[in-house]
């Protein structure tokens, strides 16, 4: 008896020693998980991001990071706001108003050799051939690059085309100073042409042509004189950050990160692209956006350099060669070094840039 109420005791206590045991854990985690709950997120990172102009279906890489955790998954909290163009985007990067943006390169040379040791630098190289271009129409009767001489030329001061476009005069022997300059709002652009109150204008040649065919012109009625078709080896919009973004390499080298993933998604999924760009503005024509968004991707980012070397970097004779014509172009007094503009030190490795040939 006492025997057999000796082992039920110890069993009892063995048991209850137990239950106190899985009590004490159980109240161990719940701590742990009651302390978590106070512990604040993960920090992240704010940015303040530009574009040089609205969302359309080239720049809808950076919507689909956004709208696909990408940049949070990197610890950044990005916001993004539409531009209203390179020069403008330099500008918002270079007072501090943004962190961070997308502006055309030759923009950039500009503000640096008039700004030196206040340089701002460009982080990754998306358009490895430029979009630049002017356009008219066939009824003009401007045939050939000599023809707009004594024309009139329509554009906003601020278009990356228009700037570079004493760069293509001297390169196809035309006087630029007989061209007449008719300052234009980009919503004017494309309209004044079909009304004929200019006889040609400056702009990326995806917006230009497209926003022509949307107002009713035919692709055979449109003359194009592509820059690049010209000799004129420079290159296109990049990824521009500021000067206190740049002491922060982790929060740069993330967001390149982030946004080379998105560019591989839209260059094998174009539709991805046109889906975030309706989710930002659901009056966006759909079909015009995947002409534009293949265009800038066939011209413009899926070089045979970029297919052998990744997005983002460029070759640095040929990016040498475009500082000084660039510099040249605008009547600077000497061009920046070219480390001075661009730097690959930002760059995610190789493997994470490439995109499927």
């Amino acid at each position: 008896m006492i025997g057999v109420a000796r082992g039920g005791s110890k069993g009892v206590a063995s048991k209850g020693r137990g239950m106190t045991r899985r009590a004490l854990a159980a109240a161990a985690v719940g701590g742990v998980l009651a302390l978590a709950s106070t512990l604040p997120a993960a920090a992240q990172t704010p940015l303040k991001f530009t574009l040089d102009w609205v969302f359309q279906g080239p720049t809808s890489p950076f919507l689909v990071a956004l709208d696909k955790g990408y940049y949070k998954a990197e610890g950044l909290d990005v916001t993004m706001d539409p531009g209203q163009g390179s020069a403008g985007a330099v500008q918002r990067v270079a007072t501090g108003a943004y962190d961070i943006g997308f502006a055309d390169v030759n923009s950039l040379i500009e503000y640096n050799a008039k700004n030196a040791g206040k340089e701002i630098l460009c982080v990754f190289m998306a358009y490895d051939f430029p979009p630049f271009g002017v356009h008219t129409l066939k009824k003009t009767g401007i045939a050939k690059p000599a023809d707009l001489a004594g024309k009139k030329l329509g554009a906003p001061v601020f278009d990356a085309s228009f700037r570079l476009f004493p760069a293509f005069a001297k390169k196809v022997g035309l006087d630029a100073s007989k061209v007449e300059h008719v300052n234009l709002t980009p919503q004017l652009r494309e309209q004044s042409l079909v009304q004929g109150t200019v006889d040609f204008i400056s702009g990326h040649y995806f917006s230009s042509v497209l926003d022509l065919k949307a107002r009713g012109v035919k692709q055979e009625d449109i003359v194009s004189f592509n820059f690049s078709d010209f000799k004129m080896d420079v290159y296109g919009n990049g990824i521009i950050i500021s000067p206190a973004l740049a002491a922060k390499p982790e929060a740069v080298t993330g967001f390149l990160r982030a946004t080379a993933k998105a560019w591989r998604e839209v260059a094998a999924n174009p539709s991805v692209g046109i889906a975030a760009a309706r989710k930002r503005d659901p009056l966006i024509d759909e079909k015009l956006e995947a002409e534009r968004l293949d265009m800038s991707l066939r011209m413009n980012v899926l070089t045979p350099f970029v297919k052998e070397n990744g997005m983002g970097d460029v070759e640095p004779a040929r990016f040498a060669r475009s500082v000084k014509d660039v510099a040249e172009a605008f009547g600077l007094p000497s061009a920046p070094e070219p480390e001075k503009v661009f730097t690959s030190k930002f760059l995610p490795p190789k493997a994470e840039r490439m995109v499927a040939p």
